[in-house]
């Protein structure tokens, strides 16, 4: 995994665009400024979003290339984001240290999934947000119509509506979708894709 990201940032474009996701942005664009965490945060298009709303902002990804190409854009933009290679378990954050985790297309591997949902709820604040965009299992079908959407092969890293009401059970959801969307992100997102979608705030 490591070593095909650190290959697909590498690329000169940014392969996702610069702009953040349109879901994650009208999202967060209703929240009151506080600490943020974006895990598999890529090139960094959102997390130099949410620093130039005024968002502290704190990322991790396991590819150097991503993070490079990140902080060139936070450069860019005037910003700084904290910005760390690794996986989850090599972060130094604390219980409970996020207003917001903005999960945007964090397709994590099977062995890690669900761990790494449990260490964010732990993560976030009583009264916390999660803000999620990913491609659901329906996203299979899809790509055979449509590749240049992107997205895993393996059923195992794209979500249902159940997995996720299960990992995050106890969450008051806000708002819940599984639809199809016109996806317009750079080179490895587009056209039409199958995402689930939702706002919950923790207990």
């Amino acid at each position: 995994m490591k070593e095909f990201w650190d290959e697909r940032y590498a690329e000169p474009d940014y392969v996702y665009g610069k702009a953040p996701n349109k879901y994650f942005k009208e999202k967060l664009d209703e929240i009151q400024l506080g600490e943020i965490l974006f895990p598999a945060e890529g090139e960094g298009r959102n997390a130099v979003y949410a620093a130039k709303k005024g968002w502290r902002v704190s990322a991790f990804d396991i590819s150097k290339e991503g993070r490079e190409k990140a902080l060139k854009l936070a450069n860019s933009e005037g910003v700084e984001i904290d910005y760390q290679v690794g996986k989850l378990p090599d972060m130094d954050y604390k219980a409970e240290q996020f207003d917001v985790i903005a999960l945007i297309f964090t397709h994590f591997s099977p062995e890690d999934k669900q761990s790494y949902f449990a260490e964010f709820r732990n993560l976030l604040k009583p009264g916390g947000i999660i803000i999620f965009e990913a491609f659901s299992k329906e996203q299979l079908d899809v790509q055979k119509e449509n590749p240049k959407s992107g997205g895993p092969k393996n059923a195992e890293m794209l979500f249902s509506k159940e997995e996720l009401q299960t990992s995050f059970s106890g969450f008051k959801f806000e708002e819940f979708e599984d639809k199809l969307i016109e996806l317009s992100e750079g080179k490895y997102h587009n056209g039409k894709a199958a995402v689930i979608r939702f706002v919950a705030t923790k207990p």
